[in-house]
């Protein structure tokens, strides 16, 4: 393969197959595919703005079935430490978000055996009737599939009674590494690659934005990473005209402190950060139908995070006021909004606060008397 007709193909936006995508990624020189990663970001998203969002992780139980390799975070039901979270709970910590700035909790939790799809009605109904101006960025793939077979309804049914309820947009949580080979090892419960798949694509008919991500650097090979990018290309391209469809893009490396697949398979993250650096950029060149590449300084910090701004990255992701589940494997890289805009600043873009679905906004000053 010619490394100058590839660059050019990239350039035009054009789709690069498996095979191509794959030859740049193992081929081509560091700094050409920063260049590249970097000329695509500017045609894709003009302008020297970099954006940041304020939201806070809120786990809705850490009792799962699912026992991934991969997560230290997860309890069985009979565990001492295994919890539900309250409404009372639910309430301190958004007061806090709101006094941070922040509108948008990022809900997630395990696959709870018994909890269906009226929980979380009620419990987005509750939050939304508390909280009227929060946003609810809720769920994600394993958890859609989960409550549909226990509800014996299909995604499209699940999806608009919690659209319904108040869920705003969905994660693309669960994806690990689109490949069934992988999830068989990684996380055999869980949503399989097509249901993964099929679940977004029922999102983006019903006009739910969404984003997509990987968690790679454990038992997966480069070409499996690869085939990830193009199944999120494709499911991307089938979205409705007019649909949100994939708001954008965030991979990050596996975290493997006290995880399984460290202490029973020998499994260590092996992503150095100039293999996290091509990552972005490959993310950029593959997926031209998606506006928006996000850096994970929380996994792979502050200077490494910088470099991808100028990879392909035009988002630094949250200050995450609260976030359990990465950070139990090992992440512990912390932000707060200074800091943050601080980092975007060094590496020589301009901090944009924005939302979910990647609008620019002003950072309000809220008081907790005027959340709602």
């Amino acid at each position: 393969m010619n490394f100058t007709q590839l660059y050019k193909k990239a350039l035009n936006k054009e789709f690069l197959s498996e095979d191509e995508g794959l030859f740049l990624y193992e081929e081509a020189p560091t700094q050409e595919l920063i260049a590249l990663g970097s000329g695509l970001r500017k045609k894709i998203v003009p302008g020297k703005e970099v954006t940041w969002l304020i939201d806070r992780n809120v786990n809705i139980t850490n009792i799962c079935y699912s026992q991934c390799k991969f997560c230290n975070f997860y309890r069985k039901p009979n565990s001492e430490d295994a919890y539900i979270t309250s409404l009372a709970e639910y309430k301190k910590k958004i007061d806090e978000l709101f006094s941070f700035g922040g509108d948008q909790i990022l809900l997630q939790g395990g696959l709870h055996p018994k909890l269906g799809l009226k929980f979380y009605t009620q419990l987005f109904a509750d939050l939304k009737n508390m909280f009227p101006k929060l946003k609810l960025h809720a769920l994600g793939p394993p958890e859609i599939v989960h409550i549909a077979r226990l509800e014996q309804m299909n995604y499209h049914e699940v999806l608009l009674e919690l659209i319904n309820a108040g869920l705003d947009s969905l994660p693309g949580a669960g994806a690990e590494i689109l490949c069934d080979r992988v999830r068989k090892i990684v996380s055999p419960v869980k949503a399989s690659t097509d249901e993964w798949l099929n679940v977004m694509r029922e999102a983006h008919k019903l006009n739910l934005p969404t984003s997509a991500t990987m968690m790679f650097g454990h038992v997966e090979t480069k070409r499996e990473r690869i085939s990830h990018l193009i199944k999120i290309r494709e499911v991307q391209s089938e979205k409705p005209s007019g649909s949100y469809g994939f708001i954008a893009f965030i991979p990050w490396p596996f975290q493997d402190m006290g995880t399984k697949l460290k202490s029973q398979m020998g499994i260590h993250n092996n992503i150095s950060p100039e293999e996290y650096i091509r990552m972005i950029a490959i993310s950029r060149i593959l997926l031209p139908n998606i506006n928006n590449i996000q850096a994970s300084w929380l996994t792979v910090g502050k200077d490494t995070a910088q470099i991808c701004l100028h990879s392909g990255a035009n988002d630094f992701g949250s200050i995450m006021i609260e976030e359990n589940v990465v950070s139990s494997a090992g992440a512990e890289y912390k932000f707060d909004a200074d800091g943050i805009k601080k980092a975007i600043l060094e590496a020589g873009f301009i901090p944009q606060l924005r939302n979910q679905k990647y609008e620019f906004v002003k950072l309000p000053q809220f008081t907790k008397n005027d959340r709602n």
